[in-house]
């Protein structure tokens, strides 16, 4: 059986996600789809990972908890977390690095706490769409240290990629990522750059979803290997790492 993950998405949480981008319509549209397992990414935090994580186990869905980090250099990394308990803790030291700056919903729209039945139960007032003060060189280990796994978000993209930033994976962040990330709509072989970024690491298809029509569809089988991503994805299906 093919496993089909969608392993970056954004809820009514994250600044100019749609509203409609509640745990449970996510949650329906995934299935709806045809995927298998999803990670619920909101920007600089993990606060509706929970909620997602308990209406993700009443459909049967496999879920992943995590965030997608604004690193110094404003760099997009997707970090994914074996459970709430870490990732929330992660986030929440996260969310201390973020600069004291409060969102505006006229421009951001309202970044929505909600519970397991989309009810909310709070707000956030600092704008989570900024950059934090962790370096690019430092957030791997540090989302190793709550037991998660981190690398770079929609490489093929020209905002807030490492590649639109730095122009390469720099020399010394080599070896701090096993895989990379690329837009479903990405046609490999089509950049040198992220050719070269794709080399010798596991290429994740994500949607960056902030509506629901953006989930992604059931098309790039996601293949088990032996690395930490895997037995993450694996976990939470219930599945023995291969």
């Amino acid at each position: 059986m093919k496993l089909y993950c969608d392993l970056h998405l954004h809820s009514c949480l994250s600044p100019c996600g749609d509203e409609d981008m509640t745990p449970n319509n996510i949650v329906n549209m995934a299935k709806l789809k045809g995927l298998s397992c999803i990670a619920l990414t909101d920007h600089n935090t993990a606060r509706n990972c929970r909620a997602t994580a308990l209406a993700a186990r009443q459909a049967g869905l496999g879920f992943l908890p995590g965030m997608e980090l604004s690193t110094a250099e404003d760099i997009h990394l997707v970090c994914l977390f074996p459970d709430c308990d870490t990732a929330e803790a992660f986030s929440r030291q996260v969310e201390k690095a973020l600069p004291p700056v409060k969102n505006n919903p006229r421009i951001y729209g309202h970044q929505l706490c909600l519970d397991e039945l989309d009810r909310p139960v709070g707000e956030v007032e600092p704008l989570l769409l900024n950059a934090t003060t962790i370096p690019l060189t430092q957030a791997p280990a540090l989302v190793r240290e709550y037991g998660g796994v981190c690398y770079p978000a929609h490489i093929d993209k020209a905002a807030n990629s490492i590649l639109a930033i730095l122009g390469a994976i720099p020399p010394e962040c080599e070896d701090l990522f096993d895989a990379v990330e690329v837009s479903p709509r990405y046609e490999i072989g089509l950049l040198p750059a992220v050719e070269t970024a794709r080399q010798n690491r596991r290429t994740v298809v994500s949607s960056d979803a902030h509506y629901l029509w953006d989930i992604a569809e059931a098309e790039h089988p996601f293949e088990p290997g032996d690395d930490s991503l895997s037995r993450l994805v694996l976990a939470s299906l219930g599945k023995q790492p291969l």
